[in-house]
């Protein structure tokens, strides 16, 4: 049994609603300006957000270096561009574990693995890697041990694969282009021009397959959980994960209609939540 464990330098974030800066108090001004930040998959300079915010320069300046002084954001290496830094991606999958450890995702899963028989996981993309926001295992004594917070990489397993279609060419080059893509078995794809061609599949499938890229004989299949929102790309996604000898394709194939059940179900828990907030908030 394998524990991946592995420590990511950026997480992408889904997409928000753009935010003005606005607030009662300087603090929550602040948290206006780093919501705007983290809601775009993209470094910015100050002028950048001067042009975008209008406020005056020197004030967000003083902003800035505030956000940066407590860790939440980063200077980029051309001292001009900023990017969110660890504090604040730690913060983002730390709420991202809790809010999925127990509750009626968490139920959906269990029985996903119940109708299936195989380990099943709820993972999301932070940086180049899938980390595990929910995981229940099979009750077969072969089995390969995943727990919620371990890390996978993006570009050979089959979760990854899903996020990695909804991005643009240009977003997977920066996102995987200045690092090797490491081989970890001989099946791994480790060349851009490779993936893109097996992303562009997925992106019209709907569905990935990891066939031994990551781990020596172990399968896997993914679908994306639909966003609550329109035009938003997929921030999560279900797979099932199986040995080999247990579980071919063609087999793993047959479970795809129960896959697709089980990521409508969560995505309908979301939509009842953001329903839930949305009213509370108006109470």
């Amino acid at each position: 049994m394998k524990t991946v464990d592995r420590v990511l330098p950026r997480i992408v974030p889904a997409s928000l609603p753009e935010a003005e800066i606005n607030g009662d108090t300087p603090t929550m001004r602040l948290f206006s300006l780093l919501e705007l930040i983290a809601s775009r998959d993209q470094l910015f300079s100050l002028q950048g957000l001067v042009d975008e915010t209008g406020l005056p320069k020197p004030t967000l300046h003083r902003m800035l270096q505030q956000l940066e002084s407590a860790g939440l954001l980063q200077r980029e290496v051309d001292s001009r561009h900023y990017g969110t830094a660890l504090r604040l991606r730690r913060l983002a999958e730390n709420l991202l574990l809790h809010d999925s450890f127990h509750g009626a995702q968490h139920a959906v899963l269990r029985d996903l693995v119940e109708e299936i028989g195989e380990s099943c996981n709820l993972t999301a993309l932070t940086g180049s890697e899938v980390i595990y926001l929910d995981r229940v295992e099979t009750a077969a004594p072969l089995r390969f041990y995943l727990h919620p917070g371990s890390r996978v990489p993006a570009h050979c397993s089959a979760s990854g694969k899903v996020f990695l279609a909804q991005l643009s060419p240009t977003q997977r080059k920066r996102l995987l282009g200045h690092v090797p893509l490491q081989a970890y078995t001989p099946t791994t794809l480790i060349s851009l021009e490779a993936l893109d061609d097996e992303v562009m599949r997925v992106r019209r499938n709907g569905y990935a397959f990891d066939d031994e890229e990551f781990l020596p004989g172990l399968v896997c299949l993914a679908v994306p959980v639909p966003s609550a929102r329109a035009h938003v790309r997929s921030n999560r996604a279900i797979a099932l994960q199986a040995p080999k000898m247990r579980m071919s394709a063609d087999k793993a194939m047959q479970w795809l209609p129960s896959l697709q059940r089980a990521a409508a179900a969560i995505a309908a828990i979301d939509a009842g939540m953001a329903r839930d907030r949305e009213l509370q908030a108006q109470s």
